[in-house]
């Protein structure tokens, strides 16, 4: 059986999860999530986990011996350095999980929820991609709502990740999320609809 692999993916607060939730709830798709892997990477005492500590020392570390996450994020979102070494530290965790998941699921379509999709160099893991996209100025209030941050600290997250308008022109489906919900789903069911349509020709 030749089986879909869609990789969905987006920029920062543009949406994605939303979509992606609403693609297990409405469809019933298997979903596999990059970030639920990526956090396995970092579990307590994980040997991942040691390497940070060992590389940050106290100003990450929790007193509960776990990760602390908003530390972390302040020098990765502002060091290209570091972010890139600690993605070589998580990616190879990441890909090696999806190597796994897909050889037990046998379903024709099946979703890979990966917001870094092309920073890991994961695309040749899916047979086509979906980009949620929406403008920029939303892309800012949405992270700054989700997450109290500051516009010049929005920007930082933003500004990591590859420019949403690559993702666009890469992509095989683009979702955008400039309406409301309903909006958003009615694009998602049109292509869901293709997919059904095209198993019958």
């Amino acid at each position: 059986m030749n089986q879909r692999l869609i990789g969905l993916t987006g920029g920062i607060a543009t949406g994605k999860t939303t979509v992606s939730n609403y693609l297990a709830e409405k469809y019933s798709l298997p979903i596999l999530d990059a970030d639920v892997y990526a956090r396995e990477a970092v579990a307590p005492d994980s040997p991942i986990l040691q390497i940070i500590f060992t590389r940050y020392g106290d100003r990450v570390i929790l007193p509960d011996r776990t990760l602390n996450r908003a530390a972390l994020g302040e020098i990765i979102f502002n060091s290209h350095s570091e972010k890139q070494w600690l993605e070589s530290q998580i990616h190879p965790y990441v890909r090696d999980r999806f190597d796994l998941e897909l050889q037990t699921i046998r379903d024709h379509t099946i979703i890979l929820d990966i917001p870094l999709l092309f920073e890991a160099n994961l695309t040749n893991t899916v047979t086509e991609i979906w980009v949620v996209s929406c403008d920029h100025s939303m892309q800012v209030a949405r992270l700054q709502q989700r997450n109290g941050l500051t516009v010049k600290q929005a920007e930082a997250r933003i500004d990591s990740q590859l420019p949403l308008v690559q993702k666009v022109a890469a992509a095989d489906v683009v979702l955008e999320n400039n309406g409301d919900l309903d909006d958003l789903f009615a694009e998602v069911d049109r292509e869901i609809h293709n997919i059904i349509s095209s198993k019958f020709r």
